[in-house]
């Protein structure tokens, strides 16, 4: 079960200017944990997961993965993923 679980929240957070303490205050978590999360130091619970996707209006999968995410502008421009 330790799987490192990738986040794209940091990005997120930064691109709607949302600070750390705001988004823990509407999802009912501590800004550090926020921190610690964006920083891969600890993995949401599932149930977390799904409150800070809700509170961004996206899928969970938008924001966390178990396999590391392509860079933005790869997905942004269309670059093909190399193997």
């Amino acid at each position: 079960m330790g799987e490192h679980v990738h986040n794209r929240l940091a990005v997120v957070r930064a691109e709607r200017r949302v600070s750390r303490q705001q988004l823990a205050e509407a999802v009912g978590a501590h800004y550090q944990t926020i921190g610690y999360i964006e920083r891969g130091q600890y993995n949401p619970s599932l149930d977390l997961a799904l409150r800070i996707a809700a509170f961004f209006e996206l899928p969970v999968e938008a924001l966390f993965s178990l396999e590391p995410f392509r860079p933005l502008t790869d997905e942004v421009y269309g670059r093909k993923a190399t193997s």
